[in-house]
């Protein structure tokens, strides 16, 4: 590789697989671990009699912490009660941007089912979907990126339309191409990851849209079946380290450490959100009998599952799903404020009741 020099457009990024060994045996100890505890994710969310009954839940968490990576930072009550506010104005600039992401993750996943691919335009759509733009590839010179706190340049990526292209054009091969499936899933998921991110090839959004490419190569890949890997939270966990070991790929090709963090993310994530939809799903068990006994012949499964898919509800949620018209729904909400299973909080004209059993579980 020709010397690196930070200043200058980096067009000569070499195309992958590096000329580098990647499965040396440290590799391979945490590729296994990954593997296992993946396995075990997937194995577990396959029993689920409503697996989509997570979705929301698990999916917003990975917005809100894939979005806060990039310095767009909201709280839980504000992104929750948005949720809700969708068909009305959404005031707070952070949760609407949270909320495009988790919509680009819906968009890509349904996307690329469609050709079982993952594809430059792919990358497009969903950079358009959470930046709610119609810009495309970088076009115009000048890109470079620095240090936050110093303000000094740490990386130029490639330029110029065509060498942008042609660089995602071979990065697409190497994911979709049979030709490198020795290399191990996870392995490659890495390699992926850094060569989009040294790509650059938008003015924005690069870094969601590479986390949200992630979790659809995992699934493209089988994997996992759901996009409910929560894979930004290990990285905001450990964000000095995420952009240190970037750059030692880029200037010092050092593949190993980085493979070895991307797994270990793997593995951590894994863990955790098993943990997470398993605290979920002991909570809902527990608070079955109580919703019983409180709503009596008025209690159904489709109004349990909605107080688990929005920790924050209102009546106006109720009458969507079709569970009860306005008055009967205030009064459903009402009974389950008295036995202590929701809180209602009153804003403006509105009142939202939390169910906040289900917000200490998310927000651990």
């Amino acid at each position: 590789m020709k010397y690196f020099n930070k200043n200058i457009p980096f067009n000569d990024l070499p195309d992958l697989p590096p000329k580098k060994k990647l499965e040396t045996t440290e590799i391979l100890k945490h590729t296994i671990q990954a593997n296992k505890l993946l396995a075990e994710l997937k194995g577990f969310c396959l029993t689920l009699p409503n697996p989509n009954l997570l979705l929301n839940t698990i999916v917003l968490q990975e917005s809100k912490e894939s979005s806060a990576i990039e310095d767009i930072v909201t709280t839980q009550d504000e992104l929750y009660k948005a949720t809700l506010d969708l068909n009305d104005s959404i005031s707070n600039h952070a949760a609407k941007e949270v909320l495009l992401y988790r919509q680009a993750i819906y968009w890509g996943l349904e996307e690329m089912q469609k050709k079982d691919l993952i594809t430059t335009n792919l990358m497009v759509g969903i950079m358009r979907k959470i930046k709610n733009t119609t810009q495309g590839i970088r076009k115009n010179p000048g890109t470079k990126l620095a240090n936050p706190t110093t303000g000094k340049i740490i990386y130029t990526p490639p330029e110029g339309e065509e060498i942008i292209r042609k660089k995602l054009a071979t990065l697409e091969v190497f994911i979709n191409d049979d030709e490198y499936s020795s290399l191990d899933p996870l392995i490659k998921m890495a390699l992926i990851h850094y060569q989009f991110e040294a790509i650059h090839p938008f003015g924005d959004g690069n870094g969601r849209t590479g986390r949200i490419l992630n979790v659809l190569f995992l699934i493209n890949k089988k994997l996992i079946g759901l996009p409910v890997i929560y894979l930004s939270y290990y990285i905001i966990q450990n964000k000095p380290d995420y952009y240190r070991l970037l750059r030692e790929v880029t200037e010092k090709q050092n593949w190993q450490e980085w493979v070895i963090f991307i797994l270990k993310g793997v593995a951590e994530t894994s863990q955790m959100t098993l943990q997470k939809i398993n605290a979920i799903l002991d909570l809902k068990k527990k608070s079955e009998d109580l919703l019983r006994q409180t709503l009596k012949s008025s209690y159904s499964r489709e109004f349990s599952d909605l107080l688990f898919s929005y920790p924050y509800i209102k009546i106006k949620v109720l009458e969507q799903h079709g569970i009860a018209k306005r008055q009967t729904a205030s009064v459903y909400l009402q009974k389950l404020a008295q036995v202590k299973l929701l809180i209602p909080l009153k804003m403006g004209k509105e009142t939202y009741y939390i169910n906040h059993q289900l917000m200490n579980i998310l927000s651990k």
